[in-house]
Formats: C-alpha cells, structure tokens, sequence
C-alpha cells in the first residue's frame, strides 16, 4: 500500500527549524504508509487514514528521510537544502544533535517508531506498532556517552515512566560510534 501511485520522494520546505511537506497525499503516505513520520497539523494523532492536512516532519526525521531517499528539502527560495545542511542547523538547535540523531537512526532501523518524548521529559518515545495503534511501550532518554548519571534523576524518570506504564531506557552513543541502551526496572 505504500505510496500507491506516488512516484519519487516527498518534496518537503523547510521552514524555520522544522520541514513541511504541503502536498497532502505525500504527507499521508509519509504519515500513514512510509512509519508514522511527523505531525499533521491540526491533528494530533489521527485515527484513519484520510487525513488531509500538511505534515511537519521534525530535523530529525527530515534528516532520516532525506538519508533514505524519501525526501527532498528546499528552502523558501526553492534551493535544494541537502543532509549536511540540515544536519548543521540540528546542531545550532539541539544539544547533543548527532547523538540523538545517531540513536533516532538505529532505533528506526530496528524497524521502530520514534516520536518526541518532551511529554514525559525524555528525549523519545517509542512504539512497536505506532501512535493510534497502541500505547508506547517505552521512554528513551539519549545522555552523551561521558555523561554521569545523577541517581535522583534515574528515580524520578523511573518513577514517571512507570506511573505512565512505560519501560524506561538511557540510551548512548560510545566513542566508537555504537549505540548502547539500558533499561531500568523497579525492583519490588
């Protein structure tokens, strides 16, 4: 079913810190078809699949999908805006940008769905299936490799995650270039 009849990448502009993909079939295919990519305006997570709104992709998953062939980036003059250019403006807007990219990556090729976890005061959450098609079975929170873990923050994200029935996750990324997780449970 995926991108039935729909020809070549998405086109996407970018606008401001954020990529817009105004041709609405594309964006429901990216959404519905292509793994649950961005948000529909207006609509927070849609229920069927005929929404009909623009899609804002993150940089994170314009990046992805510019990597992977599914999207072409263009500023507001029309120019070709290419993965080094938007992996720069992720790093003048984001700390620690090419860890959490590094992690968004790995995890979206284990065939997962990532979405913003700033809700619950991680970096992602993460579903197996998707928004609308279950809730998240886990909250990940990517730390720079060198990083200490400040033991008050461990209990309260613990804490968090397991009132919203959630597993959480520290994920990193090491100097070698691989990325690890660990999962924290509560013991009773």
């Amino acid at each position: 079913m995926s991108g039935e009849g729909l020809e070549g990448p998405a086109r996407g502009v970018l606008v401001g810190k954020k990529v817009v993909v105004f041709d609405r079939l594309r964006a429901r295919d990216l959404y519905f078809n292509e793994g649950f990519y961005g948000k529909f305006y207006t609509i927070s997570k849609p229920k069927t699949p005929n929404v009909e709104r623009e899609l804002e992709l993150s940089l994170l998953e314009a990046l992805y999908l510019v990597e992977k062939g599914k999207l072409e980036v263009e500023d507001a003059g029309g120019a070709k805006v290419g993965s080094e250019t938007l992996r720069q403006l992720g790093r003048e807007t984001y700390e620690n940008f090419d860890e959490v990219y590094a992690v968004y990556r790995d995890l979206r090729e284990k065939g997962l769905i990532v979405k913003s976890g700033m809700k619950f005061g991680a970096t992602f959450v993460v579903y197996r299936l998707g928004p609308g098609l279950e809730h998240a079975p886990f909250l990940v929170h990517v730390l720079p490799y060198d990083s200490k873990l400040d033991p008050i923050e461990i209990v309260r994200a613990g804490r968090l995650s397991h009132s919203v029935r959630k597993k959480f996750v520290v994920a990193y990324v090491d100097h070698s270039g691989k990325t690890g997780y660990l999962e924290f449970k509560w013991l009773m």
